[in-house]
């Protein structure tokens, strides 16, 4: 057995930061942490600023990358976006969707992000009809992630209507298997392995009849897999589900079967204190994703009270508006300071741990987001001595890291032990910029 040492000249360690850090990494494995070490072993691969465990986006929708800068013009709504946002998901053919996430999952990389969760429910070729291969979209997204060299778990998503009682529109037929039956039946063919997994969606109470939740759920429940779901992200949705059901979506999903603690919830921005203590009682995780939720004026979410009610919190770049977990992190933090005059909701070790280990086990990785023996040798290195970051104590690296920081600031990005980002450059995409550049081009008007 190979073993690779790589010396940290700081290290998170979950609750404080330790200089001067050891780890042993075989077969993509952390085998041990040795504290102490002021100078780095001979051999060792240096890693100088603060190393954390790997990242985890949990929300990401890859084809959103395309959008971003050009909905900044006008005004509008989450509903108006969506218009802009359907008119790219018509352009994409596997090709073209596997360019363009392998460039956006290099971006995650190059900003500490190593693994990620695909919300994916482009599933068909335009106006619905089946690909020779039904998984080709799926299969663009998994090989995608490959080359970029992060983890994987492909959400695939159940998308069977446009709203309550409504047939899909003309854009929503590539989405829509039609049944839940029938998603099922496509979902299972799917095969993950190495760094991929597989996982279910519904992606909302909108677009997945009641009488249909339960497949759903039961089929991710079978395979013990991560079971994900927008959740009451705009007040339009619950004005719906209360018209059609007389019940809010949290209680809509709790009566079939959804919540619990293989589920996440994503946004949960508007919901009622009977809507926190369910999610909450049911250990079913939140996701906030902030930068997504304040481009689309989507609204603040309660993440303080469900965290409280014992929701685990995790975080997501969803629509890509920008590609930055500490943005993330903080905004979870400063959001809350708007909403109450008061600061310190959330301890920098807090965020980081929404960032990381609860982020990857709402991916199905619950080994993942720590530095210690037996955890998988996923590791992201922020600079400490760039503009933003020089001048604090070793001390408070980890408050500067959460609020001072930028994806800019990632130095070094290790996946299963492999060194995948090395002084800002990622070593499998040459030219992640020029990569992005020519992804999003191709689906241009």
């Amino acid at each position: 057995m190979q073993v690779t040492t790589y010396w940290l000249s700081q290290a998170w360690l979950g609750t404080h930061v330790e200089p001067g850090v050891a780890l042993d990494v075989a077969d993509g494995l952390i085998t041990a942490v040795r504290t102490g070490v002021g100078t780095p072993p001979p051999g060792a691969t240096v890693l100088r600023g603060l190393t954390l465990p790997g990242l985890a986006n949990t929300h990401s929708h890859a084809f959103h990358r395309a959008l971003r800068s050009t909905v900044q013009v006008g005004s509008g709504t989450f509903w108006t976006w969506r218009e802009r946002m359907y008119r790219v998901s018509a352009k994409l053919t596997p090709d073209t969707y596997f360019a363009l996430a392998r460039a956006t999952y290099a971006e995650m990389a190059l900003a500490g992000i190593t693994a990620v969760g695909e919300f994916h429910y482009l599933h068909h070729a335009p106006g619905g009809t089946p690909y020779a291969n039904p998984n080709a979209m799926g299969e663009a997204l998994i090989a995608a992630a490959a080359e970029a060299g992060i983890r994987i778990t492909l959400l695939d998503t159940a998308y069977l209507a446009a709203g309550f009682g409504q047939e899909p529109d003309h854009h929503q037929l590539r989405f829509s298997d039609t049944t839940a039956d029938a998603w099922a039946e496509r979902a299972a063919a799917l095969r993950g392995g190495g760094h991929a997994l597989i996982g279910a969606a519904i992606h909302s109470v909108r677009a997945v009849p009641a009488d249909q939740l339960e497949t759903v759920a039961q089929w991710a429940a079978d395979r013990a897999a991560p079971l994900h779901v927008h959740l009451s992200e705009q007040t339009a949705e619950n004005e719906a589900c209360l018209a059609a059901h007389g019940r809010t979506p949290a209680r809509l999903l709790a009566d079939h079967g959804v919540l619990g603690p293989r589920t996440t919830g994503i946004h949960h921005t508007h919901l009622t204190g009977e809507d926190i203590e369910l999610i909450g009682a049911s250990g079913t995780g939140t996701c906030m994703c902030p930068t997504t939720e304040r481009d689309l004026a989507d609204g603040i979410g309660p993440a303080v009270a469900l965290h409280h009610a014992g929701s685990p919190v995790s975080l997501g770049s969803d629509s890509h508006a920008v590609i930055d977990l500490f943005e993330e992190a903080r905004a979870m933090e400063l959001n809350e300071r708007l909403r109450t005059n008061i600061r310190g909701h959330w301890t920098a070790a807090a965020l980081l741990r929404a960032a990381s280990a609860t982020g990857h086990a709402a991916l199905g990785r619950p080994e993942g987001g720590s530095l210690v023996a037996g955890a998988p040798a996923d590791l992201t290195t922020v600079a400490m001595d760039s503009v933003r970051t020089a001048g604090p104590v070793d001390r408070l690296a980890a408050e500067a890291a959460v609020f001072a920081a930028t994806a800019a600031d990632v130095r070094h990005t290790v996946v299963a032990g492999s060194h995948l980002v090395r002084d800002g450059r990622h070593t499998q995409v040459d030219d992640v910029p020029a990569a992005l550049a020519d992804a999003v081009a191709a689906l241009r008007d």
